[in-house]
């Protein structure tokens, strides 16, 4: 049974959903604001963690900033309605996925199995590798080490860099990547991929050759350049 966590000040939408995520099957614990939703949090291990962003005492970006200084547990945000740039902060700041209020228990439930996904890439063999240029990934340790570095990455860039590695030089698009990392259909505002791979390019170091990494097609999606693409891109 996987554990959940879900913080959030309005007691009656938690004690809702607290008996719906349990008659799903999960094991679901609350918190009613961020204070005592972070004591939890480092007291515990959890699956998934529901946070609100607005709340009392201690808001949701200050909760996610102090539980990814400590570990990548998925996060899935609970936003208010047209909050745009507070979705783009959660991503920035490592959140692994969104939901914006209000929203169904269908809604709810196809989001945090999505999320909850990625947490198997932390089970089975700890040998398994994946090697590509100067980076070496190693999903069930949730790393890569590139250039003597080793580089910790949230659940959501793993697999996006996962997805990269082992498709060189093709075009992934991002309804292809909206659909199979994160889970859910992409809709024309949705720039979770986006941030996603943005947050991935700033922890990963530029190639020693100069070269790109990943190039953006305008429009379409993006393409993991390999020794022969990064050839073609500087000619």
């Amino acid at each position: 049974m996987k554990n959940l966590l879900l913080i959030d000040d309005d007691k009656e939408l938690v004690s809702f959903l607290e008996k719906f995520l349990t008659s799903a099957g999960f094991k679901t614990e609350v918190a009613f604001d961020g204070e005592e939703g972070l004591s939890k949090i480092l007291s515990k291990d959890y699956n998934l963690i529901l946070l609100d962003i607005k709340m009392p005492r201690m808001d949701g970006f200050e909760v996610l900033r102090l539980l990814r200084q400590k570990n990548d547990t998925p996060v899935l945000m609970l936003t208010t309605e047209n909050s745009e740039q507070d979705i783009l902060l959660a991503l920035e700041m490592g959140a692994d996925d969104y939901i914006s209020k209000p929203f169904s228990e269908q809604e709810l439930l196809k989001h945090v199995q999505a999320v909850l996904r990625y947490t198997e890439h932390k089970t089975g063999n700890t040998d398994d590798k994946i090697s590509h240029q100067d980076i070496e990934l190693f999903p069930t340790q949730q790393q890569i080490t590139c250039q003597g570095f080793t580089i910790e990455l949230t659940s959501t860039e793993l697999l996006l860099l996962e997805k990269f590695l082992t498709h060189p030089g093709k075009l992934l698009t991002r309804a292809d990547l909206s659909e199979q990392i994160l889970g859910k259909k992409l809709i024309p505002s949705d720039r979770s991929i986006d941030m996603h791979l943005s947050n991935l390019r700033r922890k990963i170091p530029t190639r020693l050759d100069g070269q790109l990494r990943v190039k953006n097609i305008r429009g379409q999606g993006y393409v993991w350049l390999g020794e022969q693409e990064a050839i073609i891109q500087s000619s």
